[in-house]
């Protein structure tokens, strides 16, 4: 079972302000959690349902077909693509504008906790890390096939780690010996290319390099980039956008994205703001929603979550 505790649950669907007969979008179906939710804040609406992960959206299925909670399946739309094809999807089904969307980012619990997905550096498994499995390039090319100066950048910028070059020079190393195969000899090899000191503090040494490989395979950037401003784009006036994140990256790309969709060059000594002037975005909350110490009581992955909110104010 596709099983996933949703982070910020009920602050992400009220930061939607849900009203009956809307159209919203769930960039990220996952386990249904937010979808869900969703659906028990309004009536008459619609809720088209992303996610690039076959597994999640047989569950999904499995869901609209037997849990009374979704209500009429008839009002959720699942939909098999990147997010970052939002508004390419969204117009096969004849929609221009919605009224809200949400994304909740990062790896699933079910795709970490599945050995042989390869997301994790503590289940030994072949390297994988694709969130959509049909997609052809794997952590295996990355890992053996790209080169040293490849390997430190992403290491470097995706994993935020101070020993990428190292880390890079000893992935060099030993793929010149053999190809390296499982999740488990590269966490090895990470940690043998850490200065002992280190690898004492600051949880386990393979965590950083291993975002950076997932989130190259995956594009995860890129596409959470692409999608963001699509997503400005097809919300309808009043419409909103809840996004969580739980890593440094992710959350600088929405808050610099929504920030500049919610600010405006004015010229000087303009007594008025004109309407073409006023900006896209109105930031609903200036710092990001954290989960209470009750949540992070319960779910260790809630974390480093955090809410930014953002209403469309001018189409």
């Amino acid at each position: 079972m596709f099983k996933h505790t949703t982070v910020l649950l009920k602050e992400t669907v009220s930061g939607l302000a849900p009203h009956d007969n809307g159209i919203y979008v769930d960039a990220t179906f996952g386990g249904g959690g937010h979808t869900r939710e969703l659906l028990s804040r309004f009536s008459g609406g619609r809720v088209i349902a992303f996610d690039q992960d076959e597994r999640a959206l047989k569950n999904g299925q499995k869901l609209l077909a037997e849990d009374s909670s979704f209500q009429d399946a008839s009002r959720v739309t699942l939909v098999k693509a990147n997010f970052r094809a939002m508004r390419e999807e969204l117009t096969k089904l004849n929609i221009q504008h919605v009224d809200g969307i949400m994304y909740d980012l990062g790896v699933s619990s079910p795709q970490l906790d599945e050995q042989q997905r390869g997301f994790s550096y503590r289940l030994e498994a072949p390297l994988d890390m694709r969130m959509n499995q049909e997609q052809a390039l794997t952590a295996d090319q990355v890992v053996n096939e790209w080169s040293f100066q490849d390997l430190r950048r992403i290491i470097d910028r995706y994993g935020e780690e101070r020993f990428a070059k190292q880390i890079a020079r000893a992935i060099e190393r030993q793929r010149a010996i053999q190809p390296i195969q499982t999740t488990t000899e590269l966490a090895e090899i990470i940690k043998n290319a850490i200065p002992a000191a280190t690898r004492r503090t600051g949880g386990h040494p393979a965590k950083r390099t291993f975002q950076a490989i997932r989130i190259a395979v995956n594009d995860e950037l890129g596409a959470l980039q692409d999608s963001l401003d699509e997503a400005v784009d097809l919300l309808t006036v009043g419409g909103r956008l809840s996004v969580i994140t739980f890593q440094s990256l992710e959350d600088r790309i929405v808050k610099q994205t929504m920030k500049k969709n919610a600010e405006i060059d004015v010229p000087a000594g303009l007594p008025i703001i004109p309407p073409e002037l006023q900006p896209k975005l109105n930031l609903v909350n200036r710092k990001p929603i954290t989960p209470s110490e009750t949540e992070l009581a319960e779910n260790h992955r809630a974390h480093s979550a955090k809410l930014r909110i953002a209403e469309k104010m001018k189409l």
